[in-house]
């Protein structure tokens, strides 16, 4: 189904003019909040590089951790809920998702983040967006006793809010094509049935995992706050790390799954070249659904009292997952732009590039799932090197690409060709140059999670100096892109 018979069907949300206006008002709410979370978490970013290069002075070391887990925490929910405003609004144009839906995650997101924000800045809890077991507990006076309790409540707030936005979308697709016409069952079993638009399959079989990935934050918090409680009741830390790096690890990977179904949807609109879904699309992305829960494993690989089968799967689920995930999506964004007439608007510029950021994090990432290479590597700053590129320099730029272009969409302004490209460059200059400081950290075994470096590793304090002016350059590219935007976004709103 293309996207104009999507519209003028009776039961997509976006069919009706008083309801497409709605949707597309809480679409640019949207867009303003994950603008504005974005520019504080990377200003979060660049304190905490400052300090590891020794420029901020009077703050203790808790500060750090704070700040390390408000950012680590904000930036993941921030692309989640931007990942999911994106597709909410791209997915109106094929089902009825609801509204009423939409509008509570609004609001239940934003109150979450302002009990994240208390318990983090003000209570200065610093157990670091893993908050492994039983660091939570165990503060050595740094953080209150509140701050533990108001943190699980942040937590709780925003997983029961984001199950019921994920289960609300399920439900959209399943009326309209049903689960497995959603995922092309017909296609893979050589059968006639619902023509499913790459985009609902790749949405479908990445929500499908998130709801996995929230029942375990549920069993996790669950525990969490039974021991937190009191009495005699002590969580078994094996457990506790497995159900963080399941919802964690899982909850990372599911963004990016959501800004690549993005764009499958909108990068063929800037081409004159299409994408449908065949055989070996819906055989990749059916077996994503379960290999993207299983590669979290490769994070254990040093908990020795792990079931060694559990390690070995940890190993071949990280390697397997780039088949589907990367591989066929590689190949189809080159289909849609190798030779093809391709107009190069900032968001077909940033999920192109996104895409190519997801791909040499993905292979970062495969490099750290290998055994023999995680006892070096793992604990070593070469981690974030990898999450920092497939997540900044991938979904980031797929989300905001996408936001972009609806912002203009909506305001119907044309777009600065010449700024365009200036903001991508810059984007690509200082986002690269920043991520290769980790890089070239974790290459001379810089550890990760240090406030202040150690003379053993002292080069660590250079890699973080010389990151502060790639830094900057990226925060000058995230300004003149918040400019533009916020622009667009001006003009929607009084049109």
């Amino acid at each position: 189904m293309s996207a104009s018979e999507a519209v003028a069907a009776a039961d997509t949300a976006l069919a009706d003019p008083t309801s497409a206006r709605a949707w597309r008002r809480i679409t640019l709410h949207w867009t303003v909040v994950v603008a504005v979370l974005f520019l504080l978490m990377l200003l979060a970013g660049l304190t905490m590089r400052a300090y590891q290069g020794g420029y901020v002075m009077g703050l203790g070391p808790e500060w750090f951790y704070a700040l390390l887990t408000v950012h680590g925490l904000g930036m993941v929910g921030t692309w989640y809920v931007g990942a999911m405003a994106g597709v909410s609004y791209r997915l109106a144009r094929f089902a009825r998702p609801g509204l009423g839906v939409a509008r509570f995650a609004y609001l239940g997101t934003a109150v979450g983040v302002v009990l994240l924000v208390l318990s983090t800045l003000l209570g200065r809890f610093g157990a670091g967006w893993y908050f492994l077991h039983p660091l939570p507990f165990h503060s050595g006076g740094m953080w209150p006793e509140w701050s533990i309790g108001v943190f699980f409540a942040a937590l709780g707030v925003l997983g029961v809010t984001w199950t019921i936005w994920t289960l609300d979308l399920l439900r959209a697709v399943a009326r309209r094509y049903s689960l497995g016409g959603a995922l092309a069952w017909h296609v893979i079993r050589g059968k006639q049935g619902p023509d499913t638009p790459p985009f609902v399959l790749v949405a479908t079989s990445t929500l499908i995992s998130a709801i996995a990935a929230f029942v375990a934050a549920v069993i996790m918090l669950v525990l969490f706050v039974a021991e937190w409680l009191g009495g005699q009741f002590v969580n078994d830390a094996l457990l506790m790390k497995n159900l963080v790096f399941f919802f964690g690890h899982g909850l990372v990977n599911i963004t990016m799954y959501l800004g690549v179904a993005l764009v499958y949807d909108l990068l063929p609109e800037f081409s004159s070249r299409k994408l449908s879904v065949n055989k070996l699309m819906a055989w990749a992305w059916n077996l994503a659904i379960l290999l993207v829960l299983l590669v979290y494993f490769h994070h254990l690989y040093m908990d020795f009292m792990q079931p060694r089968f559990l390690q070995y799967l940890g190993q071949i689920g990280s390697y397997l997952i780039a088949i589907p995930a990367a591989v066929i999506s590689i190949f189809s964004v080159l289909y849609v732009v190798y030779g093809a007439r391709v107009r190069w608007t900032l968001a077909a510029m940033f999920l192109f590039f996104g895409v190519m950021g997801w791909a040499i994090g993905g292979v970062q990432a495969v490099i750290d799932s290998t055994i023999s290479a995680n006892f070096r590597f793992h604990n070593t700053l070469w981690v974030p090197a990898h999450f920092h590129t497939y997540y900044l320099l991938g979904v980031v730029m797929m989300v905001l690409g996408t936001l972009h272009h609806l912002a203009g969409e909506f305001a119907e302004a044309p777009e600065n060709a010449r700024l365009s490209k200036v903001i991508t460059t810059l984007f690509l200059i200082g986002g690269y140059g920043f991520i290769l400081m980790f890089a070239l950290g974790g290459a001379h075994s810089v550890p990760r999670r240090f406030a202040a470096y150690p003379q053993d590793v002292a080069q660590g304090i250079g890699y973080a100096r010389m990151a502060l002016p790639f830094i900057a350059v990226l925060a000058g590219a995230v300004l003149l892109y918040l400019w533009d935007t916020g622009r667009r976004c001006a003009q929607a709103f009084r049109a």
